[in-house]
């Protein structure tokens, strides 16, 4: 068997099992949908920083407390890391702080984050709490993942030397 078939297969073993384990997991995370959830939803965002693109994988969003650089310009050929979480994702909690490291240590990648759910200022909230001093987009309505036609689960950090419009192909 052939190498890349080989860690193919290991690849697709690894997401499996990542998704068998962690997807009931995530689901009992996520927010209830009651009258306290959808008033925190029109809460006020906490200022953050601001955004350095005016697109992230072709997608115009919202920067979450902050607005878009004057002059960002969509991001072409250039390392990038962006990282997709929730502010009820205990997962996310644990990984933000190291995307924050990897950033600090990485000043030539552009990192950002996107933060999946309809209540921003809770995202807001928590970032700023947990001393994250990242750019965050605001994804309320789940056209990032949709455009990208990603899973629905979070986190997920997409690391790319290129950012596109569109789907993300598959590998052969």
């Amino acid at each position: 068997m052939n190498k890349t078939i080989g860690w193919s297969i290991v690849g697709a073993i690894v997401i499996i099992a990542a998704l068998i384990v962690g997807v009931p997991h995530l689901m009992s995370q996520a927010p209830a949908t009651d009258d306290a959830s959808v008033a925190a939803t029109s809460a006020e965002v906490a200022p953050r920083p601001d955004c350095p693109l005016r697109e992230v994988h072709g997608v115009e969003l919202q920067c979450l407390g902050g607005t878009v650089k004057d002059g960002a310009e969509a991001a072409d050929k250039q390392k990038t890391l962006v990282n997709v979480w929730a502010w009820w994702c205990e997962p996310c909690r644990e990984e933000l702080p190291l995307i924050q490291e990897f950033a600090d240590a990485h000043p030539d990648w552009t990192v950002v984050l996107v933060h999946a759910d309809s209540n921003a200022a809770k995202g807001a909230a928590m970032l700023t709490e947990m001393g994250i001093t990242l750019p965050s987009y605001s994804d309320t309505d789940g056209t990032f993942a949709g455009t990208l036609s990603l899973p629905n689960v979070v986190p997920i950090t997409l690391i790319g030397d290129e950012i596109h419009a569109g789907p993300i192909k598959e590998l052969p």
